[in-house]
Order: C-alpha cells, then structure tokens, then sequence
C-alpha cells in the first residue's frame, strides 16, 4: 500500500494560477522563478513586447506569493533611452531585437540575465546582429549590459582635415562646398568616424576636434561657419606637425584607424621641415591624403612641378589610391567619389581577432549561467559558436576550434554540451571544455539520425540523485517523425539507443521542446523530468511526467497535464526554467563527470 501511495504525489491540476499576458507580445516564451524583497516571483519574458513604438520586448513580473492568480507588471527593460540597457558609443538600434528571448536566473544572488539576440548596431551602411544581454539584480535593476560578439567597426576611423587657408585659395566656398560633398560620404558616429579640422596658413589653428561633433549634419554645419583665415605664408610642415602630434590627440580613440587629409595649393614655406614632418606621421601609421589644387599656378602660368612633387612626397604610397590633383578650387566637387571610396577601401585593416566572423552572431540567443555562456547561431557563417561572458571580459573561441573531435580525456573536469539542431539537416551535439583563454576542446560528437528532427534543440543535464555530478544528459529532438506524425523524442543516452516516447498520442506534439529536472516526486530521493509538447491537444500544449527510479528514467510517463481548457496557446510548465521555442538554437548546460 505505501508503494502505491508514492506514486499518487504528482501535479495537482484542481489549484493553478494563471498570469495572462498579451499573445501578440509572446508574453510567457521564457520563463524564471525569482526572489527579491523576501517573496516570490515568477519572472515571464515577452520578446515581441512593444517600448515607444518599437518591438523591442521586455520582462514582467508576477507575484507567486498570492493565493490566487495576480496581475504582472512590466520591467520596461526595453525602453530606448535606458542607459543600463544600452552599450556606451555604439550606434544601437533595439528594434526587433527579441530582449526575453531568453531568460536565466541564479539562484546564487537572485539576480537574472535577459538577452535579445536581434539587437544590431550600424557599422557603415550595414547593420550587423550581434546579439546583447543585460543583467539584473534581484530588485529587477539592470545592473550591466553586455554585447560579447560586438567587434569594432571597419569604419572605425579618426579622420583630420588639414586645410590650407591661405589667400590663395579662392573662392573659399568651393572649398567648403567640396569637404561637406566628402563629409557626406563618411559614417559619422561615435563608434564609427570621427572628423577634426585644422586650417594653417602662416600659423595653424583648431577649428574643430575629433568628436566634437557626432553626426554629419553637426560637422557639415560647423564646416559652413569656417571662415578662411588668411595669411601670406603656406607653412604645410608646421601644419602636418600639429595635427600629428596635437590634433589626433583631442579626442582620438585608442586603435582607429589614423587619416590625415591635406589641402592645400601651393608649395609649402617650410619645406626644410617637411621630410620629418611627413616621416613622423606616417611612422604613427597615419594614412595620408594629398589633394593639389592648381588654380593658383594655372591663373598665373606657373609651372606646378616643385609643387606636385611636394603632394606625391605627403601623399602615402601607392600615388594613384593617395594623390589628387584638381585644375581649380571649383573642381574639387569632381573627385568627392573618388576620395570616399578610396578612404573606405581601408574597410577592415584595423580589424583584430575574429574578422567578420561574428557580425550576425545573434549572441544570447540561448543562455546559460556559467560566468555566462551564449550560443550565437549567427557566428562563423551561420555555423553557430558559444562565447562566454566573463568578470575578467569576453571570451570567443575561434572557428577553427569548433572543426575537429579531439581524443582527449576530460574526466573529472567541467565540460559543457551544446546543440547545433540544424547541422547537416539532422543536427549535432557537441561536448567540449572552454577554457577563458578562448581554447575550446570538443571531446565528443553526437550526430542526430533523422533529417530536420531538430536534434540538440533542447538540451538537460540531470543530477538524480544530487550529488553534484550529472547522471543523464537529455537531447531533445522535438520534430522527430514517426508514425506519420511530428511526435518528437528525448534521447538518455550518449548511445542515442534509449528513448523517451509517447506511443500512445497519434498527433503533432513535437514532445521534447521543453525540458526541465523538477524535485522527487514518488519519495524515492530521485530527481524527476517533465518534457514540454507544446503542439499537443490541438496546439494548447501538455507536460508529461517521468519518474526516476533506482537512478533510471523510466521509459513510460506518470502523467500528462494539460491546460488547454484552462489557459490559451502552447505553455511550458513554471516550475523550473523549461520554454516553449519555436526556433533552430544552439544551447549550453554546464555539467560535471566523476
């Protein structure tokens, strides 16, 4: 009789709550219980949440600590301006960008992690999607907001102008005219390129410094109040000097890249100096651009000579991607193209480490607490990656990490599995250590055996018995086919031969798309697992339960439960960290071996 009593303790399904929440927002898709200020909460991501016109998504709250069902309220951690939930000089834009899509707690301090792996910053004319997560403390304050994939822009660039003023240029606003075309051409922001002018003649002066001015229209402007300054000198030495040594100073950002544009339309008066002015520079690895314009020596019948043989020494080699010359001021408007192509052509060239290997890496968009560990599906050609936030700063394992099994023993080390659900259409699991240098070891490979199964989709390390060291390791293949249905199945082995089923619903359930260890339930010290079907009973969803039993999952399920006539949409049960997805991800568990 006390046998059969202990398998009575399973879900009571006469008391629930519900917490209702907008479709349209997919409010519930992930979901977390939580602590702070001594009650319960259940954490509920809503990834298609609106902020301000923008489907930015968002978290809400919702107190478990009531008898009955209580409304949530809303976090807001999506607002545009937020300075906690944004990433300092980046040109962001938080549209679409799916923050809840995933959701993890600790327990350790109560606080939470919540990514949107659609979020994107503008580098040039392209819109990369990195990925970005933000930390919250456990009074629900953004404490941190981190982008472990964001890289450099290739525009990344501190550009000065240094332009001759002198009285023979005429008229001065054909100059001007010609710098604003060229400004115009330039991405203009602070983490792309800034803009700083200096104007000599006999002497040099700052007319504006590198980041001043943030955006193009405010360096067009400012350009169109420069008045030519005059003087009966052309000190283009004194001129080259002081933006090297003073100019690229004032606001230059450690690792831009370095351009010097010089104007100027006659021979300098300090040419004794120029040679270490112009060595000087460029051993500072500043690129130079030389633009001669000849009005000057045509208006009079001078030979230019001396003079175009001045602008090919400033100019950087080789002369026909550096070196302009224009008949006359009014024909500086003819090479406006020509100059922003060729600046842009060093696109990349202060580019380190990864490359362009992670600009649609899509990081967060499965997560988990580890320091903490993001799958970027997007990274490597879509071949996906895991990268790993840390206290000490990001760590991104290169891809040529992820193309080899190695035969290395690991036991008794840490090591982490993760799903890759779309490899070669049956997907892929792979276990490997990730060291903070960046070095990741994958020891060990499983191949699904069904095409578009989704295999990996869903991964669960299971400590039964709760000593610390993990007995099982669930793989989800939710749209696994049998039967002329799209049942799923959840494999427990590493031999992919033992499998739980349920042979006794002939419809599309997709069983497996959530997974989750829950606490003995039948009083024998064993851990227990629900699975989510989030597609069964007409698309309403049920969980199913199986027992552990002598540190063995059983095969049969305990129970199905089902809130279809309760609640509305596919639902994952709230008691752990299971989801309902949707989508092909890459997740990460940490586990341990004996």
């Amino acid at each position: 009789l006390l046998n059969n009593l202990q398998h009575c303790f399973n879900f009571n399904m006469k008391k629930f709550k519900i917490f209702s929440g907008s479709k349209d927002a997919q409010f519930g898709y992930t979901v977390q219980q939580h602590q702070a200020g001594g009650r319960a909460w259940l954490l509920v991501g809503a990834p298609f949440e609106s902020t301000a016109g923008q489907q930015t998504g968002d978290i809400y709250k919702c107190p478990l600590d009531h008898r009955n069902s209580a409304n949530c309220s809303r976090l807001n951690l999506g607002e545009h301006q937020t300075k906690e939930v944004s990433i300092d000089n980046v040109s962001e834009r938080k549209e679409q960008m799916r923050l809840g899509l995933t959701l993890i707690s600790n327990p350790k301090d109560n606080s939470f992690v919540t990514c949107g792996p659609l979020w994107s910053h503008e580098c040039g004319s392209s819109l990369y999607s990195t990925g970005f997560c933000a930390r919250a403390n456990r009074n629900f304050k953004v404490t941190h907001a981190f982008a472990p994939a964001l890289q450099r822009c290739e525009t990344f660039m501190d550009i000065v102008i240094v332009l001759d003023g002198s009285n023979s240029i005429y008229p001065w606003y054909e100059v001007q005219d010609f710098i604003t075309k060229v400004l115009h051409k330039f991405y203009i922001g602070p983490d792309q390129t800034q803009v700083g002018v200096v104007q000599y003649g006999s002497t040099v002066v700052h007319e504006f410094s590198l980041g001043e001015y943030q955006t193009v229209d405010t360096v067009v402007e400012a350009v169109r109040n420069i008045d030519q300054r005059g003087g009966y000198e052309t000190r283009t030495a004194l001129a080259i000097n002081v933006a090297r040594s003073e100019a690229f100073q004032r606001g230059g950002r450690s690792g831009a890249q370095k351009v010097m544009i010089v104007i100027t339309d006659g021979e300098s008066h300090d040419s004794i100096e120029l040679v270490d002015a112009v060595n000087n520079s460029k051993n500072d690895n500043i690129t130079m651009y030389a633009i001669a314009v000849l009005g000057y020596y045509n208006r009079r019948g001078i030979d230019p000579k001396a003079f175009l043989e001045e602008i090919k020494f400033i100019a950087s080699d080789p002369d026909e991607k550096h070196l302009f010359k224009v008949t006359e001021e009014s024909a500086l408007k003819d090479i406006v193209d020509a100059l922003g192509e060729r600046i842009f052509s060093l696109e990349g060239t202060s580019s380190k480490g990864q490359g362009f290997g992670l600009q649609m890496a899509q990081a967060g968009f499965s997560s988990h607490l580890d320091g903490v560990l993001l799958g970027a599906v997007g990274a490597y050609d879509w071949n996906g990656a895991v990268l790993k936030e840390t206290k000490f700063g990001k760590v991104i394992p290169p891809k040529s990490f992820y193309q080899e099994d190695s035969l290395v023993s690991s036991r008794g080390s840490q090591f982490y599995v993760a799903g890759a659900p779309r490899f070669n259409h049956t997907g892929k699991v792979i276990i490997f250590t990730l060291k903070n240098s960046g070095n990741l070891t994958i020891l060990r490979a499983l191949l699904g055996e069904q095409i578009g199964s989704y295999f990996g989709s869903e991964l669960l390390s299971m400590d039964i018995d709760n000593n610390g060291y993990t007995d099982y390791l669930l793989i989800a293949a939710p749209m696994f086919y049998r039967d002329g249905w799209e049942r799923g199945r959840v494999y427990t082995s590493f031999i992919l031969q033992e499998v739980l089923e349920v042979s006794d619903r002939s419809q599309n359930s997709r069983l497996g798309s959530a997974l989750a260890q829950i606490t003995d339930m039948n009083g024998d010290g064993c851990s227990e697992v629900v699975v989510g079907a989030p597609l069964e009973d007409d698309h309403q969803g049920a969980v199913y339960l199986f027992y552990s039993r002598d540190k063995i999952i059983q095969p049969s399920y305990k129970q199905v439960t089902s809130l279809g006539k309760a609640g509305s949409g596919p639902w994952a049960l709230t008691l752990s960290f299971t989801k309902i997805i949707q989508n092909p991800k890459m997740d990460a568990r940490t586990i341990y071996l004996p």
